[in-house]
C-alpha cells in the first residue's frame, strides 16, 4: 500500500507527483528545489541560499511523514555546477548527523527554473 504526503511547509508539487510517497518501511522525498513555499519563487541566485532552502524544504517534509534527518538512508544531489560542490556539501553536511546517509552527486546540464541545486532522498520509518 501508498501513503502519499503534502504539507505547505514545503513547495507544492510543480508536476504530476507528490512530495514524499510512503512504501512499507520506505518514504521517497521528492528532488526539492529552491523555492520558498508561500511565494512558490527561488528563494535567490547564490546556490549557498538555495541549498538552505533546498535543505529546509526537505525538513518540512520529513516532518510531515514523521520523520527527521537522522531517518534518511539516501540522498542524491544534482547541480548545475560541481564547482558549486563545496559549497552545498558544507551547508549540506550543517543539517546531518553521523552516521551520514549514503548519498550521490551530479552534474546534470539543467535542473527545473534553471536552479542550481535539486536534492531527493529516500528515509526509513
Amino acid at each position: 500500500m501508498k501513503k502519499a504526503y503534502s504539507t505547505k511547509e514545503a513547495p507544492e508539487a510543480i508536476g504530476p507527483y507528490s512530495q514524499a510517497v510512503e512504501v512499507g518501511d520506505l518514504v521517497f522525498i521528492s528532488g526539492q528545489i529552491p523555492l520558498d513555499p508561500n511565494s512558490m519563487e527561488i528563494v535567490s541566485e547564490d546556490v549557498a541560499d538555495q541549498t538552505h532552502q533546498v535543505m529546509k524544504n526537505l525538513e518540512a517534509i520529513l516532518k510531515e511523514a514523521n520523520l527527521q534527518f537522522k531517518d534518511v538512508a539516501k540522498m542524491t544531489i544534482l547541480l548545475n555546477s560541481m564547482d558549486d560542490f563545496a559549497t552545498v556539501n558544507e551547508i549540506y553536511a550543517s543539517y546531518l548527523e553521523e552516521p551520514y546517509p549514503a548519498r550521490a552527486a551530479f552534474e546534470v546540464s539543467r535542473l527545473p527554473k534553471d536552479v542550481k541545486v535539486e536534492i531527493e532522498a529516500i528515509a526509513s520509518k
